[in-house]
C-alpha cells in the first residue's frame, strides 16, 4: 500500500489545509490509537500515549484534535506541552508508554505544522505501522462507549526530567565552568530546556530565540537562521554557540570567532574523538548529502562510512542494520544512539563539547582539520504530479556535469520528502565550477517541471 500522508517524518503540510486540519488530526488521532491499542505496556490499563508539541499557535488546536481522537479510540492521553522532539522520545520510553506523538513541523515557519510518532522505544514508528494507521484511517470513526474512554493528563515535571536526562550523556568528571556559550533555541520547543542543561553543566549562558509567542519559531533565529548565533557569539565574547532548530533535534554551532560548524562537521569531530578513545563500534553513517570531504576523511582515519537515504529515520535504520551507534546528516541531525534512540541537537552538542574537553583543543582547530568540498544546493518547484528528474533533458544535463567533475565530485537529484521541491546537489573541489552545474541542471529541472 503507498502511502497518502505520512512522509519522511510524519504528517507534515500548511495548517487549516488537509491533512493539518482538526477534523483530519482528529482522525489520524483515532486511527493511530485503534492501531497502538495492541501495543500494550506491562502494568498499562490501557494503551497510553504522550503527545508533546513545539512553540506554533496553531498546536493548541492539533493537540485537542489528536487528545479527542485517541480518546475516543481508547487510549489514555499525557500531554507535557512544548517539549523538544528527542524529548518526547525520550519520556514515551521511560514512562513504558506505548507510544508518543509529536505535534512539529521542526524548522518550518510557523504556519507549517506536522504529526510526528514514537514508538514505545523512542523510535520513529516502522513503514508497516505508518501503513496500518493509513488503513485505518480510511474506515469510520467509532467512538469508544462512555465507560472505555481515553483519560488525560499533564505531566508537570517532564521539562525537568530531560534536563536531567541530557546532563547523564556528558561526562560527571567534567564541567563546563569558565566556559561562555551562547545557546539559540529558535523560539522554539527546546527554549525553557536547553539553556538550564548547560548552565547546570557549568557555562555561563547567554541565549538567543527564548521568547516564542506563537509565530516567531524559526523566525531569523536557530539552527536555520544562524547569523544570529554568529551575531550574539562574537557581542558577548562568547567561547562558542549553539543553536537548535525548532523542536531541538538538530544542531549548528559556532566557534569563538562566529565561524559556523555544519553536521557533517560535527559528526568528524565526534567520530575522530571516539575512534581516538577507542570507543567508536563499527563506523559512522552519512546520508546522500554528506560532503564527500568526510568519506575521504574517514577513508584516511580507517573509520567505515555508508550512506544511507536522506533523512534521519533512514539514518536510524542503517545504524541498527550495521550494529553502529554513530550517524548523522549535514543538516544537523545527529544520532548517537549508545546516548539516546533519535537525533538530539542538545545531546549532540555535549558530545562535541567533550570531545573539545578532553583533547584539550577548540572547536574551529577540531573541525578545521576536515576541509570541506563546495557544495550547492538548488531547490527547484515541482507539481505534484510530476516529477522531472527522469526527463531526457535533466538526465542529460546530468550526464555533462559528472563528466565535467571527472570523478572529483558528485551530482544528486532527489525529490524532498515535506516539500513539492526537488532538490540540486552539486559537489565537487572548485565553487565556481560547482555552482556553474548545479544552476545548469537547476534550469533543466525547471523547464521539465
Amino acid at each position: 500500500m503507498t502511502r497518502k500522508y505520512f512522509g519522511t517524518d510524519g504528517v507534515r503540510g500548511k495548517v487549516g489545509r488537509e491533512p493539518i486540519t482538526p477534523d483530519f488530526v482528529m482522525r489520524l488521532g483515532h486511527a493511530a490509537g485503534k492501531v497502538l491499542a495492541g501495543i500494550r505496556r506491562k502494568g498499562l490499563e490501557r494503551p497510553a500515549v504522550l503527545i508533546g508539541k513545539d512553540t506554533r499557535v496553531s498546536g493548541y488546536m492539533l493537540e485537542s484534535a489528536l487528545e479527542a481522537g485517541l480518546s475516543a479510540a481508547g487510549v489514555d492521553v499525557l500531554l507535557v506541552g512544548p517539549m523538544p522532539t528527542p524529548a518526547v522520545a525520550f519520556l514515551t520510553r521511560a514512562l513504558r508508554l506505548s507510544a508518543g506523538i509529536v505535534i512539529s513541523a521542526s524548522h518550518n515557519p510557523h504556519d507549517d505544522n506536522g504529526i510526528k510518532f514514537f514508538s514505545g522505544d523512542g523510535a520513529k514508528l516502522p513503514d508497516a505501522t505508518e501503513t496500518a494507521i493509513e488503513r485505518e484511517l480510511a474506515r469510520p470513526l467509532k467512538c469508544m462507549a462512555s465507560s472505555r474512554l481515553g483519560k488525560a493528563r499533564r505531566i508537570d515535571d517532564a521539562a525537568g526530567r530531560y534536563i536531567e536526562f541530557c546532563k547523564t550523556t556528558f561526562p560527571g568528571s567534567l564541567h563546563l565552568r569558565g566556559m561562555r556559550i551562547v545557546v539559540d533555541c529558535a523560539n522554539g520547543a527546546a527554549y525553557h530546556v536547553a539553556p538550564h542543561v548547560f548552565h547546570e553543566l557549568g557555562a555561563d549562558v547567554e541565549t538567543v530565540g527564548v521568547n516564542p509567542d506563537g509565530f516567531n519559531i524559526n523566525d531569523k533565529v536557530g539552527a536555520t537562521s544562524p547569523q544570529a548565533l554568529q551575531a550574539a557569539v562574537k557581542r558577548h565574547k562568547a567561547d562558542l554557540g549553539v543553536a537548535l532548530d525548532g523542536d531541538g533535534d538538530r544542531l549548528v554551532m559556532a566557534d569563538g570567532a562566529g565561524r559556523l560548524y555544519d553536521g557533517d562537521q560535527l559528526l568528524y569531530v565526534i567520530a575522530r574523538h571516539r575512534r581516538q578513545k577507542g570507543e567508536l563500534r563499527g563506523g559512522v553513517v552519512g546520508t546522500q548529502m554528506t560532503n564527500l570531504a568526510l568519506e575521504h576523511a574517514f577513508a584516511r582515519l580507517k573509520i567505515p562510512f555508508a550512506r544511507a537515504s536522506v533523512g534521519d529515520r533512514y539514518v536510524l535504520e542503517m545504524l541498527l542494520k550495521r550494529r553502529w551507534q554513530l550517524g548523522g546528516e549535514n543538516s544537523g541531525h545527529i544520532v548517537c544512539l549508545d546516548k539516546h534512540t533519535t537525533g538530539d541537537g542538545i545531546i549532540s552538542a555535549l558530545q562535541v563539547l567533550r570531545a573539545l574537553a578532553e583533547q584539550g583543543t577548540t572547536l574551529s582547530k577540531s573541525a578545521g582539520q576536515l576541509g570541506l568540498y563546495p557544495q550547492v544546493l538548488v531547490n527547484v518547484s515541482m507539481k505534484k504530479q510530476r516529477n522531472p528528474i527522469s526527463s531526457p533533458a535533466v538526465k542529460r544535463a546530468v550526464r555533462e556535469a559528472e563528466t565535467e567533475l571527472d570523478g572529483g565530485g558528485r551530482v544528486l537529484l532527489r525529490p524532498s520528502g515535506t516539500e513539492p521541491l526537488i532538490r540540486v546537489m552539486v559537489e565537487g573541489r572548485d565553487g565556481g565550477t560547482v555552482r556553474r552545474l548545479a544552476d545548469h541542471i537547476a534550469a533543466a529541472v525547471r523547464k521539465s517541471a
